[in-house]
């Protein structure tokens, strides 16, 4: 028999934000309540109520949390790595939003931490020199991360997408220089992405992880394989300055776009494998299969890549050499807006062409049948006509003599007496 916490548990929307104001991460907190992280997951959705001795720890460290929740100080005695700003929560017309900090597992070129299914980031439990790498190559805070805290309430459409494109255009475009090896297409990838999103946005701030959304759709777009028969992608762009660069993008754009994409998510990015799998849309056993042909890959060409901290610095030192620039968020939604004016345009243009060619149809058919004039047959038992032949020198003399005759009258025959 178990009992409720004495301490009242605030709704299951508002435990993962709490458990964010103090900067924890799911595995964190499930270390010192004493659970795993499975079980602060289905806490936080609701799917379970936290009870015995576990939920009343569980209870009093989320009062405890509500207490400091107006500060965004990381604690100082967490030495771990803490959970990054996730748009999606600044997004969400009804919960709070929460502010940004620096994350120990942010890199030059990752955007935020991609959720997936169980917003866990990537490996709590990876290795000390791993994690002091990743902050080594971070991006600057006022790049990677959102520093002040808003109110949802307070912000429009029009804010709210401006605050996730300031937050994960510089990251995506290189992420997606990385997939295609074009600087041009890089660009448009996210741009052609976030026009989307924006399309969409009802649908995208509401998404768990809105910045996963606009990650796929750029990912999707940068690698479509149609880009090769456009006249600008024909020829190549110049290479990176660096033989060493130039080397490691030569050997990425050799991968198949399966592997170069589960590659750059899983060693750029920093998603596990079950979320890699999850934003490919394969399973996790080809996912991984992908993954270890990636690895053997640029291992034999490039034999220093084999040690995964070196071919993530790599990766983040590659996407970042390039200075690739995003255009402004007014600019991204304005040409949101001309492309949607445009279709609708086109949409009324056929619909009216559509229209009148039904009315011009109807107006030049006829009213009525008129069946078609059968062809002659041939009669048969019927004896053919027979012409008259030529007339002898006779004949034709009568017959100008009956013509004759005929003008005047006949002449009258009396019989003659003997």
């Amino acid at each position: 028999m178990t009992r409720s916490p004495a301490t009242p548990l605030p709704p299951p929307e508002e435990r993962r934000r709490l458990r964010e104001s103090r900067s924890l991460t799911q595995d964190q907190l499930a270390r010192r309540v004493g659970v795993s992280r499975e079980t602060v997951r289905a806490w936080e959705s609701g799917r379970t109520a936290p009870r015995g001795r576990k939920g009343e720890a569980y209870a009093k460290l989320l009062t405890t949390t509500t207490a400091a929740a107006t500060t965004t100080t990381t604690t100082a005695t967490n030495p771990e790595p803490t959970e990054p700003f996730t748009p999606a929560r600044s997004l969400t017309p009804t919960e709070p939003a929460k502010s940004a900090e620096p994350s120990g597992s942010s890199e030059s070129f990752k955007s935020s931490e991609s959720s997936g299914s169980s917003g866990s980031p990537r490996r709590s439990t990876e290795p000390p020199a791993r994690s002091a790498a990743r902050r080594a190559v971070r991006e600057p805070p006022a790049r990677s991360s959102l520093k002040e805290t808003v109110d949802p309430a307070s912000l429009t459409p029009a804010q709210a997408f401006d605050a996730l494109y300031a937050f994960c255009a510089p990251a995506l475009v290189r992420q997606a220089y990385l997939l295609s090896g074009r600087r041009d297409l890089a660009r448009e990838s996210v741009e052609r992405a976030f026009q989307l999103a924006w399309e969409r946005w009802p649908e995208v701030a509401r998404d768990r992880d809105p910045a996963g959304w606009v990650r796929a759709a750029a990912y999707e777009w940068a690698l479509a394989p149609w880009h090769r028969f456009r006249p600008r992608c024909r020829h190549p762009e110049p290479p990176p300055s660096q033989p060493v660069d130039r080397a490691l993008l030569d050997a990425l754009l050799r991968l198949p776009p399966p592997h170069r994409r589960t590659l750059v998510l899983y060693d750029g990015v920093g998603l596990d494998l079950p979320e890699t799998a999850a934003e490919t849309e394969a399973s996790t056993s080809a996912t991984a299969s992908r993954l270890l042909h990636a690895h053997e890959t640029l291992a034999a060409r490039l034999p220093e890549l084999s040690d995964p901290l070196v071919l993530h610095r790599r990766l983040a030192e590659l996407a970042s050499a390039e200075h690739l620039r995003s255009a402004e968020p007014p600019e991204v939604r304005d040409g949101s807006e001309r492309r949607a004016r445009l279709r609708t345009r086109a949409v009324i243009a056929f619909t009216v062409a559509l229209i009148g060619a039904t009315a011009l149809t109807l107006h030049t058919a006829p009213t009525r049948y008129d069946p078609p004039v059968p062809p002659g047959e041939t009669v048969q038992g019927v004896p053919p006509r027979v012409a008259p032949g030529p007339l002898s020198g006779e004949e034709r003399e009568l017959r100008a003599k009956l013509r004759e005759e005929l003008l005047h009258g006949p002449e009258r025959l009396a019989p003659q007496s003997r």
